[in-house]
């Protein structure tokens, strides 16, 4: 399913780095950067090549930028007595490198680790974002779903607890991430190909202890909500929402909830999981070019 008022034309993808604070930074880059920009922030446990279908289908209209996280994908992963591992340590690596970049203003897409991430820096800058697309990307504590119980004992007592999940981090190949609550007519559209490079590139040295810091550093973005919600009223970026709402990490109510700060807001919830761009990229690349024509055009915004 393709919108037919956007470009059908193909623009390469150029796979790029940049340094920020003497680390490389990979990033992807497509379309004219003429062309309003639209920011691409992945989850865990993937990077940038998790958007490479969305890339091409929004490069023909849009600027696309989908960087890699410090640890992940083909950004450098120091080991974490070189680099501390939070996420108000990734958002600000991420944000000197849209400067870097000449990124002055954007649309932010923002999944799973890329809502944290990506609300950081649009609450400290909000003159910066365009227009939000939220993915699973868990902003409200209603989307915080039983899953997250077994981090717990590990918030509260971490040296205890560290070598289980260390051990989570060393075994998962990732299988249920990627296909729990996909609809089983939609299963064969996951690529075996995206968890067995997540599971290559978590098994650098030293990553699995850089990823438990940040599982550790998680429940720290939970008191960022107050702020981000403060942010969502003040500011009222135009927004879509398009959630699988079969994920068992960051439940459907968690979309729901965004309609309490931004009652605009457009939502759909998809039959769909996690990373659903795995199984309804078509569906989410045509409601962004229904979405942001529109967003874009929108008078009086921030």
């Amino acid at each position: 399913m393709t919108s037919n008022n956007h470009s059908n034309a193909t623009a390469a993808v150029h796979h790029r780095t940049a340094t920020v604070r003497g680390l490389k930074v990979a990033y992807r880059e497509a379309g004219a950067r003429t062309a309003p920009t639209i920011v691409l922030l992945h989850g865990f446990p993937t990077a940038s090549h998790m958007f490479s279908g969305l890339i091409e289908d929004l490069a023909g209209t849009y600027h696309v930028l989908a960087p890699d996280y410090i640890g992940f994908g083909a950004s450098d992963a120091p080991a974490p007595d070189r680099f501390k591992y939070t996420f108000e340590n990734l958002a600000t690596v991420t944000s000197e490198l849209l400067d870097q970049l000449g990124a002055e203003r954007f649309a932010l897409y923002i999944q799973d680790y890329g809502a944290p991430i990506g609300l950081r820096i649009a609450e400290r800058r909000p003159g910066l974002v365009s227009a939000l697309i939220v993915q699973n990307g868990n902003a409200y504590l209603e989307g915080i779903t039983p899953f997250w119980d077994a981090l717990r004992p590990y918030w509260k007592d971490r040296e205890t607890h560290l070598p289980a999940v260390r051990e989570l981090l060393s075994s998962d190949d990732f299988h249920w991430t990627y296909t729990h609550g996909v609809p089983a007519e939609r299963l064969d559209r996951v690529n075996p190909d995206n968890r067995a490079l997540d599971r290559l590139r978590m098994d650098r040295p030293g990553n699995v202890d850089a990823q438990a810091q940040l599982f550790w550093d998680y429940q720290n973005n939970l008191d960022f909500y107050p702020a981000f919600h403060a942010y969502f009223r003040s500011h009222r970026p135009p927004t879509l929402i398009a959630w699988g709402r079969h994920d068992e990490i960051f439940g459907a109510d968690g979309a729901r909830a965004f309609l309490r700060d931004l009652p605009d807001a457009e939502l759909h919830l998809l039959d769909a999981s996690h990373f659903a761009l795995e199984t309804h990229r078509e569906e989410i690349a045509a409601l962004i070019h229904d979405f942001l024509p529109r967003a874009l055009h929108r008078p009086g915004r921030d």
